[in-house]
């Protein structure tokens, strides 16, 4: 299971995950990493992976993109692929998730 930086972490990490943002020119690639790092770092107490899914979205709809819902009946993948990323370093499987996600109609 993945285990959060420690609390004092966090003041060097949120603004190094800023930089990543702001430094990624591949709106795809910030969308599925920006989500990945917020998530990883684990700011909050609670609310993590909600933020995590709003920044993931104002990222879409920054670029053109639509909106994006993890249906709750794919909970259970989604936390597997962020787990994945987490523990495992291999991000793959979480982008591939993401990537399902995207309505072909759109």
């Amino acid at each position: 299971m993945h285990v959060p930086p420690n609390y004092q972490a966090v003041r060097e990490l949120i603004p190094t995950f800023f930089d990543l943002l702001q430094n990624e020119k591949e709106p795809a690639v910030g969308v599925v990493l920006g989500h990945y790092f917020f998530v990883y770092i684990h700011p909050y107490m609670d609310g993590n992976g909600r933020m995590g899914r709003f920044l993931m979205n104002v990222m879409l709809a920054s670029s053109g993109y639509p909106w994006m819902v993890v249906p709750v009946e794919q909970r259970a993948e989604y936390m597997a692929a962020l787990e994945e990323a987490s523990v495992n370093h291999n991000i793959t499987p979480f982008a591939d998730f993401l990537a399902g996600l995207i309505d072909p109609a759109t």
